[in-house]
């Protein structure tokens, strides 16, 4: 699809993948939405880079897990847009169990509600909302963004970095992406991009990875087929791959350096009896 003059919701641009994401997409023409909640440091100099790009652009403050504030946000993209052409459904909220330990502990009383809230049902409640302005695009594109949380769970190296809520969260996004897929073809593109251990996601640049010891990021290391970590320019390529595939609907595509394939060696072929 060509990405000139196009309108677009980017959640998460505050940080890291979200505004690498929302840059690349700016940067084509793209007029965004860049709602904001926490991290005000970081949505401060979100929106001082946006607006020296364009006076378009649409930041507001909204709790994406209020529905009625998400209400707010679509009404805002309807009077300035007037359609929707992307949606980067990228919002989530993980509990590491090397930062959080057990469930079980008073500190984290709602913490695995707050994982399903927030990484599945406010993903489910801003498509929802904005089906009705993604319907009026010749061409729209869903992108929702999850975790090889949903496909490892709490099992192998990575079993320090990913809770159970937000494995469980992300399990249900394939379930979410399949439906929409259905729902809104052939004029509605719905694809999911499942990320890995990705600098400032889950590995280097965060505070559980900074936690590790050396033993167990080596583990997760050595568990990954390419040996490394992946870079946000990794994921904006992906990105940017799903947006001009244009025969690309309903695809689950795993962005993980071969980590969920890794850990079973392939045994030499046997010579044969016959």
């Amino acid at each position: 699809m060509t990405t000139s003059r196009k309108y677009g919701l980017v959640l998460g641009a505050s940080r890291s993948i979200g505004r690498a994401i929302a840059h690349t997409l700016a940067d084509q023409g793209v007029i965004l939405a860049l709602p904001w909640y926490d991290w005000p440091e970081d949505s401060a100099a979100m929106i001082d880079q946006f607006a020296e790009k364009s006076h378009l652009h649409v930041c507001m403050h909204a709790d994406l897990c209020n529905p009625e504030e998400i209400g707010k946000l679509v009404k805002n993209m309807e009077k300035a847009f007037g359609r929707l052409d992307i949606l980067i459904n990228n919002i989530e909220r993980g509990g590491m169990p090397i930062i959080h330990g057990s469930y079980q502990r008073r500190v984290n009383v709602g913490q695995w509600q707050l994982e399903i809230e927030t990484t599945l049902h406010a993903k489910w409640q801003v498509f929802e909302q904005c089906l009705p302005l993604l319907q009026k695009s010749d061409s729209a594109n869903v992108i929702n963004i999850s975790s090889i949380a949903g496909i490892v769970g709490r099992s192998g190296p990575t079993s320090v970095l990913f809770n159970d809520g937000y494995s469980a969260a992300n399990r249900g996004i394939r379930s979410l992406t399949e439906t929409w897929a259905r729902k809104c073809a052939p004029a509605i593109r719905v694809n999911e991009l499942v990320l890995g251990i990705i600098d400032q996601r889950h590995g280097p640049g965060t505070r559980g990875w900074e936690e590790l010891s050396t033993e167990q990021r080596q583990a997760i290391i050595e568990h990954t087929l390419l040996k490394r970590t992946g870079s946000v320019e990794d994921v904006v390529k992906a990105v940017e791959f799903i947006l001009h595939s244009d025969f690309l609907t309903g695809a689950s595509i795993t962005l993980d350096g071969g980590y969920t394939l890794g850990g079973e060696e392939i045994l030499p072929m046997p010579p044969g009896i016959i």
